[in-house]
């Protein structure tokens, strides 16, 4: 218990700072949202981890998975990944968008960095086939032409790096990691992200990439996806 309320204190103070240094750059629903995280992760501090969270926890453990020092039991990061992945905003969609991966180093913070930047290609990837989706929906919809959308889809699947980019820092709600080949380390990371977050990242990516071909579709993307 001290463990988790030491982690529970380190995440709060972690938020302030970004609050604090980022504060300008988040839009106010994000910051609320960020806000009531935090809320509710003090919350679940106090509360008995789920049946499922402990019954995948002990099939983790079972195979050599472990937390760092001070983290969270391995049940109650598996209880807040799958809060956030059932989680629905008012018109019925996800408001998380969820990636796993995992990577092998010769050290923790080598492996984890890996991890993490594999799952945001995870994130990327999934951007990618729900913008082509709806872009795709635009066109049954004659919102879009047919040659407007194949220029906006070229974008989309050109830009995945920069998508991965744009969506900047990640803070895994997930991150286990077991000793393998002797001194190695592999580190499993789960990330949340929201959706409107998405959605600006996508957006700023196809925009840099129409503009740096002298594309000015992004401005009426703007109004035919609802930007």
């Amino acid at each position: 218990m001290k463990k988790a309320l030491f982690a529970f204190v380190t995440a709060v103070a972690l938020l302030v700072t970004l609050n604090a240094t980022a504060q300008t750059k988040l839009t106010k629903e994000q910051i609320k949202e960020r806000k009531e995280l935090a809320k509710q992760s003090k919350k679940e501090l106090n509360e008995k981890a789920s049946k499922t969270a402990r019954k995948e926890e002990k099939k983790l453990i079972k195979e050599g998975w472990k937390t760092a020092p001070g983290a969270l039991p391995i049940n109650k990061q598996l209880d807040k990944s799958y809060m956030m992945q059932y989680q629905y905003d008012k018109d019925g969609f996800p408001q998380f968008i969820m990636a796993e991966a995992m990577s092998v180093g010769g050290n923790y913070d080598a492996a984890k960095m890996q991890a993490l930047e594999l799952a945001k290609q995870n994130l990327a990837g999934q951007i990618q086939t729900e913008i082509t989706a709806l872009i795709e929906n635009t066109v049954s919809n004659e919102q879009l032409d047919q040659s407007d959308a194949v220029s906006v889809t070229r974008s989309v699947m050109a830009s995945k790096n920069l998508i991965s980019q744009s969506i900047g820092r990640v803070v895994p709600i997930v991150e286990i990691y077991r000793p393998v080949n002797g001194n190695n380390r592999e580190v499993l990371v789960r990330l949340a992200y929201s959706q409107e977050m998405a959605k600006a990242a996508v957006k700023a990516a196809i925009k840099k990439d129409l503009e740096a071909r002298g594309d000015a579709l992004h401005e009426k993307l703007d109004k035919v996806l609802g930007w």
